[in-house]
């Protein structure tokens, strides 16, 4: 029938909440080809054209001298480095396919580059919305609690990174913050900040102690992931290198994610987008095949286009969707896992953030992305997370993995017996095959209320958002994952040694 077996789709219930089972869901549809193959040829040969002619910024030292190793041509003056398309060709070579980010915790493995599908997290917000649309600054706390949620969501299958910035922690030490709190709350892979060498070498170390594990078991195999966002245009700054350096060394995994929106940061077209993007992609790819042969690394990004009239960043539009099919189009050219974003610019839980999520998640899901970026939580253009807006996003979530669902044409799903059992004019309520399988045989949901209208109005009469409101707090409630109490130990004393070196060195 599928991988998925058919027990595997019961779902456990929390409270209120019916899910589906942790599991990453398989993709069955078709990805759309919305251009030719010779329109993805003539985008990637201007994105060649672009590495090789204009180039691409990169301030970093040790990066140019990668770089000038593999025969590139660097101008150290500007820090600007050309590509011939061949060297690009040869470098994107040594990228694998496909790679498995090794879990922490038994059955939380991520496969990516297969036909499988993970949901992370928003990741940076710098503000929370709270339940009366009121925004404010995050916290820490704010951070534990969403966590807390992810921790409880099935559908949510990685941390993104932090679902919120805990801006009363410290810029200089905020990574531990994070660390030691993804470690502490949950069990579910996540990613690191990858500004600067030492909070990615720090994640990794906070990860050994939790895990037992020396540093040479911790690089043995793909473990977080790091976001690198270029610049745009054409531009990698210092900090955001030291980073992909740092994890390239390490045999970590590398989502390379610019974001070339049309009429801001790349050309006014969604061609010209397109081949910027293609271009900042590749040119992270290549330097990260240049430290480390094999390096896994993940294509995409959120290519799109800009409001003309405000200048905003417009998300979850059709500009937005055709960009992401094309995205598609040249991971798949290349070989390489696919990562997209599922994001609005709703600025509250109402309609048009529902209506642009979803526009984007099948944008997505049509393009063949391997990763969905900011799948749960996202609001107000990716400023502020929502937990409310996260439940919402996780019954989006859910309803794309059952939509996938293979369908079971076997003898007794066929109810010819249950005909014959009814008769014309009857009904099928009480009979033997509805018994057998009404209690897991459609999609139940988890935040939907299909009661009727009086029904409705006589329980509270609760909107999508109170009922969203309701079912986050009821996770963010629910005991975390705890780590055993020596690795626990271990984790608070390597942060704490670490805080007080950075407070030194600073």
């Amino acid at each position: 029938m599928s991988r998925e077996s058919r027990r595997s789709r019961v779902r456990r219930k929390v409270g209120a909440l019916r899910q589906r089972p942790w599991g990453l869901p398989y993709r069955r549809l078709t990805p759309i080809a919305i251009l030719s193959a010779d329109q993805v040829e003539a985008v990637h040969d201007a994105a060649l054209r672009i590495l090789e002619t204009i180039g691409v910024v990169v301030e970093d030292a040790a990066a140019l001298d990668a770089l000038a190793r593999t025969g590139a041509v660097v101008d150290r003056v500007e820090r600007r480095v050309r590509f011939d398309r061949g060297l690009v060709r040869a470098l994107l070579a040594k990228a694998p396919g496909r790679f498995t980010v090794t879990g922490s915790a038994p059955g939380r493995d991520l496969v990516l580059g297969d036909e499988t599908m993970a949901f992370a997290s928003v990741a940076g917000p710098v503000h929370v919305i709270d339940g009366d649309g009121a925004r404010r600054d995050g916290t820490h706390a704010d951070m534990i609690e969403a966590l807390r949620v992810i921790q409880g969501l099935n559908t949510v299958h990685l941390i993104g990174g932090a679902p919120v910035a805990p801006l009363d922690r410290p810029v200089a030490t905020r990574h531990l913050d994070m660390v030691e709190a993804y470690l502490a709350v949950t069990d579910k892979v996540f990613h690191v900040w990858p500004r600067e060498r030492y909070r990615v070498r720090d994640a990794l170390d906070l990860l050994g102690a939790a895990l037992g594990l020396d540093r040479a078991d911790v690089e043995a195999a793909p473990r977080v992931l790091g976001t690198i966002v270029c610049d745009s245009p054409l531009r990698y700054d210092g900090p955001t290198i030291a980073g992909l350096l740092e994890l390239a060394e390490a045999g970590q995994a590398i989502v390379a994610a610019p974001l070339a929106l049309a009429g801001g940061t790349a050309p006014a077209s969604l061609a010209g987008a397109l081949a910027q993007h293609d271009a900042e992609a590749l040119a992270a790819i290549a330097l990260a095949q240049a430290v480390r042969p094999g390096t896994p690394v993940v294509y995409g990004g959120m290519a799109g286009a800009v409001d003309m009239r405000t200048a905003a960043p417009a998300f979850g539009t059709p500009d937005a969707v055709r960009a992401t099919l094309a995205l598609g189009q040249l991971a798949r050219r290349h070989g390489l896992p696919f990562r997209a974003g599922a994001v609005s610019s709703g600025n509250v839980v109402d309609a048009q953030a529902a209506y642009e999520t979803e526009m984007a998640l099948w944008g997505a899901v049509l393009g063949g992305a391997h990763y969905f970026g900011h799948a749960a939580g996202w609001l107000n253009g990716g400023q502020s997370l929502s937990l409310a807006k996260m439940i919402v996003d996780a019954e989006m979530l859910q309803m794309i993995a059952e939509v996938q669902w293979p369908l079971d044409t076997a003898r007794d799903e066929l109810g010819i017996e249950a005909m014959h059992e009814v008769g014309p004019g009857g009904h099928f309520f009480g009979a033997a095959h509805t018994l057998a399988r009404y209690e897991n045989a459609f999609y139940a949901p988890l935040l939907s209320d299909w009661r009727n209208y009086e029904t409705w109005r006589e329980a509270g009469a609760e909107d999508t958002a109170a009922r969203a409101g309701r079912l986050w707090r009821e996770l963010a409630e629910a005991e975390p994952t705890a780590l055993d109490p020596a690795a626990a130990e271990a984790v608070a004393a390597l942060a704490t040694e670490r805080r007080h070196a950075i407070a030194a060195s600073a």
